[in-house]
């Protein structure tokens, strides 16, 4: 029982930072798993993956709670008004990543979610990373609050997230690569994408544990607990790393970090081959 703790403990580590710094969740996951071997079902399994998910989104919703909360009674009329525009364009963000995985949430997993396919977006949106930062040197930001970007633009970051379904992309990585070339700084980037992701991701979350059904043993729901309670903790620390990390630095680092890591993974699935 401590053993299988620890592995969840270890997975909801891996959760919080890799679910909000652009280097894939998914393929994270997909290689811890294969080491550390968790003592569940299949079906709980998958389902633990997302649901994990949960945690790590509660920590948006806690560091940005005055920011997204419309009727804080220390906001103004004109703040209040603000923030229920930002909540419409993250819905709006929302949309096309919705109409297409909805339908076809099933359909993208049994055709990617596998080894070879997260090594493949590691490697390619890693080289994306770097390319898009060596174009952008030269270019200036023409948004750097969130209030400055319009509804055509947050539909037009909501196209980046659809990339997103196929596993080992990285939610964040999609949508803060196409704000950027879209125009944005790299911190209402990384903004934007945390806020896209809270209805995203309890989602998702919701959609796997109706498959699954609600009947969990005692077992099971420690498990779900540890794993989000850790993946809450962890995701405020890589939260809060990442804004002050973008304030002074580009990308570059986490391509070449996804470049690397998804010749790993190829590597080690073709040899266990």
């Amino acid at each position: 029982m401590i053993l299988e703790m620890l592995k969840v403990i270890l997975l909801g580590i891996v959760e919080g930072i890799t679910e909000w710094l652009p280097i894939s969740s998914t393929g994270h996951m997909i290689l811890v798993d294969e080491f550390i071997k968790l003592n569940v079902s299949d079906a709980f399994k998958e389902m633990f993956l997302v649901v994990i998910q949960l945690g790590a989104i509660l920590a948006v919703c806690i560091l940005y709670f005055h920011k997204l909360n419309p009727f804080s009674p220390k906001k103004t009329p004109v703040e209040k008004k603000e923030t229920f525009r930002l909540w419409g364009k993250v819905i709006v963000g929302c949309l096309p990543a919705a109409i297409i995985g909805l339908p076809f949430n099933d359909q993208i997993d049994a055709l990617f979610y596998n080894p070879q396919t997260v090594a493949f977006t590691l490697i390619l949106y890693g080289i994306l990373f770097i390319v898009v930062e060596n174009y952008n040197k030269k270019r200036t930001p023409t948004m750097t609050t969130l209030e400055s970007v319009s509804v055509k633009t947050a539909f037009l970051i909501g196209c980046f997230q659809i990339l997103a379904l196929i596993p080992g992309t990285s939610r964040s990585g999609a949508t803060i690569l196409g704000a950027v070339l879209i125009g944005t700084s790299r911190y209402v980037a990384a903004e934007y994408s945390f806020f896209l992701s809270i209805p995203v991701m309890f989602g998702a979350s919701l959609l796997k544990m109706v498959k699954f059904g609600f009947h969990y043993t005692g077992y099971e729901v420690a498990v779900l607990l540890v794993g989000m309670v850790v993946a809450f903790v962890v995701s405020i620390l890589a939260i809060k790393f990442l804004l002050n990390y973008v304030k002074k630095n580009d990308f570059k680092a986490f391509g070449v970090y996804r470049i690397v890591l998804g010749i790993l993974v190829a590597g080690y699935f073709l040899l266990a081959r």
